[in-house]
């Protein structure tokens, strides 16, 4: 699925759409992507309407369309979450939807598409004076001043006995984080991913509190940016390799299945501490 930084290359997609109309709006409004969602009504307001803004916040999308001139006053809100097979595209303005593509924005110069094979995706939508609570009450960022180290330690003993691989991946905490991103916080923090969550002094939580920042940062500044890989001092180019070692000490590095997911580390680098 993706994580954060791949989220927001993907909402940057869309981006040249921003400060435009859209003419035409095609959806398949029976497909499970739009469960829960107006369908009659996305199409009714989101045509005719100026695409104003985008953000990401976690593995979420927001779009918001400014209605046009005299019509209702109240904002479009068009949440986006790509599940484990969705993607958003820009295409030609003349484009011809394919089978996957499940929604469809035509404007002058593009065609703005979300194609979802799976349809493990979501489709949320409001017409509101202000932001819908499902994008309103959404955990804060964690490159925002919202979370400190305070608000991570708190965290951390309310989930004491949990492994903290398992923890990272806790999205009303830590949006965002997904499998690979969790297991590089904590190699970098050469933290073990079974360490209980409330085992961690004082000093190692600020190494992972500064870790998580970090990876964050980069993950956005690089991945986010065009899609390109970390560099290779990172764990992300090694993890899978078969044989693959620690670009740190060159130990062998293992993988274990914790939290329910693929978990690798460095034994070397990582050890479980009593």
């Amino acid at each position: 699925m993706p994580e954060l930084a791949e989220v927001d290359y993907f909402r940057k997609l869309w981006n040249p759409g921003l400060g435009h109309r859209i003419d035409k709006v095609l959806i398949h409004p029976r497909v499970r992507l739009f469960r829960g969602t107006k369908t009659t009504q996305l199409v009714r307001a989101l045509t005719g309407a100026m695409l104003e803004r985008s953000e990401s916040r976690g593995k979420q999308m927001l779009f918001v369309a400014k209605p046009q001139k005299g019509a209702v006053k109240d904002r479009a809100w068009l949440g986006v979450h790509l599940g484990m097979t969705g993607e958003l595209r820009l295409e030609p303005a003349d484009y011809e939807p394919n089978r996957h593509d499940h929604l469809v924005l035509h404007q002058a110069k593009h065609s703005l598409v979300f194609e979802d094979p799976r349809i493990f995706g979501r489709v949320l939508f409001a017409q509101s004076p202000q932001a819908p609570d499902w994008w309103a009450k959404l955990p804060p960022d964690l490159l925002s001043s919202a979370f400190t180290v305070e608000a991570l330690n708190i965290f951390l003993k309310r989930r004491a006995r949990a492994p903290l691989k398992a923890v990272l991946l806790m999205q009303e905490r830590f949006p965002g984080i997904g499998n690979w991103m969790a297991d590089e916080i904590l190699w970098r923090a050469a933290i073990h991913p079974r360490q209980p969550a409330g085992s961690l002094n004082p000093a190692k939580t600020k190494v992972l509190y500064r870790e998580i920042h970090f990876v964050c940062r980069e993950a956005l500044r690089i991945i986010g940016k065009d899609w390109s890989d970390p560099p290779k001092s990172w764990l992300f180019l090694h993890r899978w390799k078969k044989g693959g070692t620690c670009p740190r000490t060159g130990a062998k590095l293992q993988h274990a299945t914790i939290g329910g997911r693929t978990t690798c580390w460095s034994p070397a680098r990582q050890k479980l501490a009593k």
